[in-house]
Order: C-alpha cells, then sequence, then structure tokens
C-alpha cells in the first residue's frame, strides 16, 4: 500500500488544464524566442500579447501608435511579423490564443495564411480568438466600429470557422474584463451571458449558418473568465456559470445534444488586486484565485494563464513569467487535485450560494432583455455605468478599510522586498523598438506587390459593402501583403468609427463624509480663482484601461471641480487642444500602456507651444520609479501609481497643486 503522501499507480487522473503565459512584446522576433523558451519549460498552449496599434487596427507608423509600439505585447503589422512571430512552432501541433477583438478577423486570417504558408490544413488549426467587441466597449477600450457591424464581423468568423476551422474557437466571451472594471460576481455572469446572447442572435440572424450547423456554433463558443481572491465565492460562480449556460443553450436555442452545451472556458486570474505595495505577497494571492477555477471538477477550466507577481510594477521578465508557470505545474502534477471527482458536490454552502448567484443573474438578465438586449444596454449605458458604480463602491471599501488588503490598508509596515530592487527589476522595451519596427514595415510595403495588394482591399471593401463574410478576402489580404492599418483603413472607410459612453456622467458617487473637507478646498480655491475649479482628465495613445481614468472623473466631480472627460484614445494634440479650449486648471493624464514617458512629454509640449504651461499636469499609471523621476524632472507636477490607492488624498493633493499654481502664476 503506498502512504498517503504519495500517488496511487491505479488511480487514474485527469488530463490537466492548458498552461499558457500570457506573453508578447518588442518585436515578432524577440517574443518568438520568449514563446519556444516557454514551450521548452512545459507550458502547453500559446496565449498571444499583442500590442495597442495591433490590436486597434492601426500600423505601427500611424500617429495614434506613437509611444506604443511593442509595450503592452507584440505588434503585428503583416503576414512577414506573423510568419516570424510563429517561426519554428508548428501549428498542426499548437493551441493558439490570440487576444483580439475588433480585428480578431484580420489576425485569424493572418494565423491561416500562416499555417497554408508551412503546409497545414485549416481543419488541423486549433486555439481561439477572443473576438468579443461588446466587453471592449464597457472595459478594455479596443473597439473601432460601431456595435452593429462589430458584431458582424465577429458572426463571420464565426460562421467561416464552423466550416473551414471546425476545431477553432471562433469568439471567448470575455467576463475577465468586466472583473477588472470592476464587476461583482453577478454582474460578471449576467453581462457576459448577455453578451453571448447577442452574438448567437445575429449569427441566426445573418442566416450564413443552418439549422442544423447551428449546435456547432454553440459548442465552439468559448468564455474567458476571471477569478479574484474571495475563491469561494469566485468558485461558486463558474458553477453557476456552467449551470446557466447549459440552461441557456438548451431553452433558448433548443441545443439537445448536452456536449454541445458544455460551457468550457480558459481563465486569467484577477490582476486588479494585485499591488504595488509588499508585491511579493501576489504570489499567495495568484494561488488563491487558481484554486476557484482549478478545485471543482465539474466547472474546472480548460485553460489557465496567471499574471506575473510584479505585474502591477510593470512588465514581467521571463523568470517572472516562469515562477507563474511552475505554480500551475506544482498543482496539476504534484498535488492530488486531478485524481478525485467534484470534492464540492453535495456541499448545502455551496449550492446556496450557486442558487443565489443564478437567480440575482436572471433577474439582470431580465432588465437587459427589456431595455432591448447588450448592444441597446450598452448604447444606453447602463452597463457602463453600472460597472464604474461598482467599482467605485470596491475603491470606497479600501480607503475606508471596510476591505481589507495586506500591505496596503492593513499590515502596511514590512521589510522592503528584494525581489522588486533595482533597475532590473522589470522587463523593459527598448525605444529604438519601435523605430526598427516602422523600418521594417516600410521595408515591407516597398518590396510586395503593390497592384496585388490594393487589389485585395478592393475585393475586401466590396464583401463588406456588400453584406458578404469578410474571412476569405481577409485571407487573401494577408497573402497578398496588406497590413493590419490598410485592413483597419478599409473597414473604417465601410462601417465608420465609434465612441461609446463613459459611464462616467450619471454614475452615482459614492458619498463620505471624508469628501466634506476636500469640498471645502475645492471651495475655497475656487472662490481665489474666481471661477470652478476646473480639471481635464485625458488619455492620451490607445491605452483603453479607462477604469482609473473613470474614478478620478467621478471622484474630482464628488468633490465639487467641474470635469472633462472625453473617453479614451485621445490624441496629445486633441488634449491640449481641449485644455486651451475648456479653460482647465489642471491636466490630469492616465496611461498604463507603458508609453507614459514619450506621451506626457508630447502633451507638454503642446501645452507649451499653446501658451498654457502654467497649467499644471498630474499623471497616473503603472510608472516604475525611474520613469517617475523623469517626468517630475520635465515639469509634472504629481506621479501617482497604484499604490495611491486613497483617491480621495489624491483629490486633496490635487487641490494644492492648483492652488499652488495660482498663488505662482499670481
Amino acid at each position: 500500500m503506498p502512504a498517503d503522501n504519495q500517488p496511487t499507480p491505479s488511480i487514474k487522473r485527469d488530463r490537466p488544464w492548458l498552461i499558457r503565459t500570457y506573453s508578447g512584446h518588442s518585436t515578432a522576433k524577440v517574443s518568438n524566442a520568449l514563446y519556444r523558451t516557454n514551450l521548452a519549460r512545459g507550458q502547453t498552449g500559446l496565449s498571444i500579447a499583442f500590442d495597442l496599434p495591433t490590436q486597434t487596427g492601426y500600423d505601427s507608423d500611424h500617429p495614434l501608435a506613437r509611444g506604443e509600439v511593442g509595450k503592452v505585447g507584440v505588434p503585428v503589422s503583416h503576414l512577414g511579423d506573423m510568419l516570424t512571430l510563429l517561426d519554428g512552432i508548428p501549428l498542426d501541433r499548437m493551441n493558439t490564443s490570440m487576444t483580439i477583438n475588433a480585428p480578431a478577423a484580420w489576425l485569424l486570417a493572418l494565423y491561416i495564411a500562416v499555417a497554408e504558408k508551412q503546409g497545414v490544413a485549416r481543419a488541423k488549426l486549433q486555439g481561439t480568438t477572443q473576438n468579443d467587441i461588446i466587453k471592449e466597449y464597457l472595459s478594455r477600450g479596443t473597439y473601432v466600429f460601431p456595435p452593429e457591424p462589430s458584431l458582424r464581423l465577429t458572426s463571420d468568423t464565426i460562421a467561416f470557422t464552423v466550416r473551414e476551422v471546425p476545431k477553432w474557437n471562433p469568439m471567448n466571451v470575455c467576463s475577465y474584463h468586466l472583473q477588472e472594471a470592476g464587476a461583482t460576481p453577478m454582474q460578471e455572469l449576467a453581462y457576459a451571458l448577455a453578451d453571448a446572447i447577442a452574438v448567437l442572435d445575429t449569427v441566426k440572424a445573418r442566416g450564413q449558418v443552418t439549422s442544423e450547423e447551428f449546435p456547432q456554433v454553440v459548442g465552439r463558443i468559448s468564455f474567458f473568465c476571471n477569478a479574484g481572491v474571495r475563491f469561494v465565492t469566485e468558485l461558486c460562480k463558474m458553477r453557476a456559470f456552467a449551470e446557466l449556460w447549459d440552461e441557456l443553450t438548451r431553452e433558448r436555442y433548443g441545443v439537445t445534444d448536452p456536449k454541445m452545451r458544455l460551457f468550457r472556458y480558459g481563465v486569467q486570474v484577477n490582476s486588479l488586486g494585485l499591488t504595488e505595495q509588499q508585491p511579493e505577497n501576489n504570489v499567495y494571492r495568484i494561488l488563491l484565485e487558481m484554486l476557484a477555477v482549478v478545485l471543482s471538477k465539474n466547472a474546472r477550466a480548460r485553460s489557465v494563464q496567471l499574471p506575473a507577481w510584479n505585474e502591477a510594477l510593470g512588465l514581467p521578465r521571463p523568470w517572472d513569467q516562469q515562477w507563474s508557470l511552475r505554480l500551475q505545474q506544482i498543482v496539476a502534477h504534484e498535488t492530488d487535485l486531478l485524481e478525485f471527482g467534484d470534492i464540492f458536490d453535495g456541499s448545502t454552502e455551496i449550492e446556496r450560494k450557486v442558487t443565489e448567484l443564478k437567480a440575482e443573474t436572471r433577474a439582470e438578465l431580465a432588465r437587459i432583455d427589456d431595455m432591448g438586449g447588450a448592444i441597446a444596454a450598452v448604447e444606453a449605458g447602463y452597463m457602463k455605468q453600472r460597472l464604474v458604480e461598482s467599482n467605485l463602491k470596491r475603491i470606497a471599501a479600501i480607503e475606508s478599510g471596510a476591505q481589507t488588503v495586506i500591505g496596503v490598508n492593513a499590515f502596511t509596515e514590512g521589510e522592503p522586498s528584494p525581489l522588486s530592487a533595482g533597475e532590473a527589476a522589470i522587463q523593459t522595451v527598448d525605444a529604438a523598438v519601435e523605430r526598427e519596427q516602422i523600418e521594417q514595415l516600410n521595408a515591407w510595403r516597398a518590396q510586395r506587390d503593390a497592384r496585388q495588394a490594393d487589389a485585395a482591399l478592393v475585393a475586401l471593401r466590396d464583401a463588406a459593402k456588400e453584406g458578404r463574410n469578410i474571412m476569405e478576402p481577409s485571407i487573401a489580404c494577408a497573402h497578398a501583403g496588406v497590413t493590419t492599418g490598410e485592413w483597419g483603413q478599409a473597414l473604417r472607410e465601410i462601417f465608420g468609427e465609434y465612441r461609446a459612453p463613459t459611464g462616467v456622467g450619471r454614475a452615482a458617487g459614492a458619498g463620505s463624509d471624508r469628501l466634506e473637507p476636500v469640498r471645502r478646498e475645492v471651495e475655497r480655491v475656487s472662490r481665489k480663482l474666481g471661477r470652478r475649479l476646473k480639471m481635464l482628465v485625458g488619455k492620451p495613445g490607445l491605452d483603453g484601461h479607462s477604469n482609473g481614468a473613470e474614478q478620478i472623473a467621478v471622484r474630482a466631480r464628488d468633490c465639487g471641480m467641474e470635469v472633462v472627460y472625453e473617453g479614451i484614445r485621445l490624441t496629445p494634440a486633441r488634449i491640449v487642444n481641449a485644455a486651451l479650449e475648456e479653460g482647465v486648471h489642471v491636466v490630469g493624464l492616465s496611461i498604463l500602456s507603458g508609453s507614459h514617458v514619450p506621451l506626457v512629454g508630447e502633451v507638454m509640449e503642446g501645452m507649451r507651444s499653446s501658451g498654457i504651461a502654467d497649467v499644471p499636469v498630474v499623471v497616473g499609471g503603472i510608472i516604475p520609479p525611474e520613469d517617475a523621476a523623469v517626468l517630475l524632472k520635465s515639469g509634472v507636477a504629481r506621479v501617482y501609481t497604484p499604490k495611491d490607492f486613497d483617491i480621495t488624498a489624491i483629490m486633496r493633493d490635487i487641490v494644492t497643486v492648483v492652488d499652488g499654481a495660482g498663488q505662482k502664476a499670481a
């Protein structure tokens, strides 16, 4: 008999989930080396992070791409980049997840073109394109087109893959970013399911899929979820997800095959809760969050990717990613987790919480349905407003101490972390990467057959105008050497662009007695200024993570300031123009993509040229200490990072900055 701490040879273990790390930066060549290294270390699937220009359908030389190239992912501007990115990786044996939404059809087209270059049949390809545009309007912000044509593009990829690439997941409904935007477990359930309903209804309405094929479509829809540190609640959320999806697909869509109704999901655990303070504690948070999605066999994730412990500080190094990879491997291979059935079946506590979450979710889904569905709720600003309000409550709870975060608002005294010391504590992207990428892009354009590329773009536009499926024309564009920006611009010309509601205007602020002293200060300084203190909150560049900017805008309003906030994806010139026209007293810039130094510099140079250099600038984001020093030396009045969790204290500080600037000007 083996000892209890030894594996039993006769017990059959379940196969582990796909083990991934979400990665990519700098260039396709650098990222390819990283992928090969991670695969050699035991990673079992690829998860590709694309940079913001690629995610928003721009080439690396577009004005909005300045400072963003290669920062939060890999730039892929054409087939040559994709060939380099996947060099030496056999696509017939690889399961690849691509986090891409508005241009998902294009990146899938490039992936298929690479496979065809490798001699791999489309039918052998396995993987996922995220392709969830609705949550982009609510959270991540990398949308391009209005909702209706965006859903059409998603529907086109689904209809194409069900026949041509049947092992591919053409969409994963992404509730991950909903939680990052502040969603409660109920909101994550309800908004993700409302999103899936909108997509499946669009697929049916488009008529490209037969009724016989439709269950296959349902069976290929996957989800990409989040799990926070309250792991019992999160575990119950995942069980509720599985039961609600089974119910929805059976009752609404009449899918009779239980296999087609399975809730299939991958997960990256919560990054929102990672702390800059005592960052080594994040390792424990990540482990607990992972348990929420692997402990319950009946609701176990199909794939897991974990953030690195230091992602609140900046881009993780290969060693940091290896540490996250080893955590997964220890749970999968050293523990006995995979030797048992579902250890929560029959638990009255688990069942009670699952039942509660399901009831709350059904009620919220009914509200959204009464509004006309997810798209109507997006366009009305309802879901975005609810997310902003939930995030306000979360932050207020941390500020007040009602929600404990170790190292942040409790047990804050501690030793400095040797893991995060020194300039090499995080990965940095060389500024020369952008120049090199643009040079290679120009060389690509120069060597291709321009007439063939132009003809492919004409065919793409025609398909878009005529309502035909755009996948085959997109694959033809890939082979013809068309670039990401050209593909994006061709469809922008047909579909137009879109700016989603910010949710800030009608969001109910979190009332607090702590605001009263700040309100009195705002009144005092406003009287000195001769009018209401006015703040511009701006997001230069392509960073769509607007949560922080939204919270600052709402709190500034609640403190009595007049606030100008136009949402995401603004050029530095537009921010400067708004500051000039609105006559603001302070400019607050929010940048989380790592491009803070060039973008802030461009804004400040524009302000100097426009004669408003006396208006103070404050900056917030994931900003390493060395970069903070650079910004302060350049004239930035304040730099706020994730350690500055007390937004009311930030407001008090901003009022002090404006008061000091006014006295200096006088």
